[in-house]
């Protein structure tokens, strides 16, 4: 791979300076496209002579070391990997460092973003996390299990209809569940599902006033559904299911159907890794007909914190990661279609990776169909599809999630877990502000 410009003048500056800027840390989450960058990585230690340190960790705990390392100025990493959520807070209060190097490069192709994913990772025309992956969610199932179950899944499906659908393909003696959906706690894990289904149920997070709406019969029918639904046709334990073990859930044969993630098609039907790899089709989210689907919008993406001694080292490195460069290397080691997807227009207008990915343009379909500034059906005062994008939002999100897990696990009824996301979403609001 050839250094750009930009990456060679970074270089002479790494050489150069001080031995601190030859190791980066970088903390990352566990998901299989991070995995396989952090196996493809040694290239641009040979082309750069920089070091990596990896710190490669679960989904939640990845969120709470870096958000504790950035809050407190603690200069524990040089790049982050982060999200829509964190990128334009974390911004807006200075913990970031403008990616200014990048969008002035003009090999890089800051232009060729997508821009519903370059515009949630920007503040007031700055770029501050460079997305290694952009994804919405959609449906994944088992077309021989449909077929079995004498049904045809539509394009634009209803939840009616993935109810049917799901306990009509589950056959618990040859463990094969209907449907596997996230139910791990977690803002980002269990209430990024539920966020998002709740909007096409026609609920809200909050008001017009910041009022909490869980009190609402729009959130009771999306809570009743998806408990109804996981406890017919879900696999056991699901309330400890996250990204990652839906994934494996999937790839073993035991889903008929998974909703979740968009950049989870590579690996369900790819054969190295998934059993029914033949076997799978793609539709979008579900939807109850009131105009909105269940999908969401997100990028896990590269960032500097503004602790980071290595800054200009570490642009270096999150400009090769996220480069069309990059994208060629994985399609030249693993095949087009496990390129990171749902980032780069070029991508998507690539005969190649077309040709290999059947589900691209549905990818791209749903990224565009998610509206973070009009997530619901009714007026909100907030922005985010999947999440609320507030900075107290980590902290509810995640309390509300261990409610709604608690209730999947069986500890509490759906009525009591909705009273007291209520009670306590109502305390948090009221304590910082929003409530007057």
């Amino acid at each position: 791979m050839r250094l750009t410009p930009l990456f060679a003048g970074v270089l002479t500056l790494a050489l150069v300076g001080t031995a601190s800027a030859q190791t980066l840390t970088i903390a990352t989450v566990n998901n299989g496209d991070m995995i396989r960058m952090q196996g493809l990585s040694s290239a641009f230690t040979e082309e750069t002579g920089i070091e990596l340190n990896w710190v490669v960790l679960e989904e939640n705990t990845l969120r709470q070391n870096v958000t504790t390392d950035i809050a407190t100025n603690g200069g524990q990493y040089d790049i982050m990997t982060i999200g829509t959520y964190e990128a334009p807070i974390w911004a807006k209060q200075g913990w970031l460092k403008p990616l200014d190097g990048l969008t002035a490069d003009a090999e890089y192709d800051v232009d060729d973003l997508l821009p519903p994913i370059r515009g949630g990772l920007s503040v007031d025309g700055k770029l501050y996390a460079a997305p290694f992956y952009g994804e919405s969610s959609f449906i994944m199932y088992r077309t021989d299990l449909m077929e079995e179950a004498g049904l045809t899944m539509p394009e634009a499906p209803t939840w009616e209809f993935i109810g049917e659908a799901a306990r009509a393909m589950t056959d618990r003696e040859n463990d094969i569940n209907g449907i596997c959906l996230r139910g791990k706690a977690g803002w980002g894990e269990n209430m990024a599902f539920l966020t998002a289904m709740s909007n096409s149920f026609g609920a809200r997070w909050f008001d017009e006033d910041w009022n909490p709406q869980f009190d609402s019969p729009e959130w009771k029918e999306t809570l009743d559904t998806y408990l109804s639904l996981m406890a017919d046709a879900g696999p056991s334990g699901a309330s400890s299911n996250g990204f990652n073990e839906n994934l494996t859930l999937f790839q073993q044969g035991k889903c008929g159907m998974w909703i979740d993630a968009t950049v989870a098609a590579s690996f369900v039907t790819n054969p190295d890794d998934s059993t029914v790899a033949d076997k799978v089709g793609f539709a979008l989210a579900p939807d109850t007909g009131l105009g909105k689907r269940g999908n969401w919008l997100w990028a896990w993406s590269l960032a500097i914190p503004a602790s980071s001694q290595n800054a200009d080292a570490a642009e270096q490195f999150i400009g090769w990661a996220t480069s069309k460069d990059y994208l060629e290397l994985v399609a030249a080691e693993e095949g087009w279609a496990n390129v990171p997807p749902g980032t780069r227009i070029s991508l998507y207008e690539n005969p190649d990776y077309q040709a290999a990915a059947p589900f691209a343009e549905m990818t791209m379909g749903s990224i565009y169909a998610a509206d973070p500034t009009n997530p619901t059906v009714q007026p909100v005062p907030y922005v985010g599809v999947q999440f609320v994008a507030i900075p107290e939002f980590a902290g509810i999100g995640t309390n509300v999630g261990q409610l709604f897990s608690a209730a999947l696990a069986g500890q509490m009824s759906a009525d009591d877990a909705l009273a007291q996301a209520q009670d306590a979403v109502t305390r948090d609001m009221t304590r910082a502000g929003y409530i007057k």
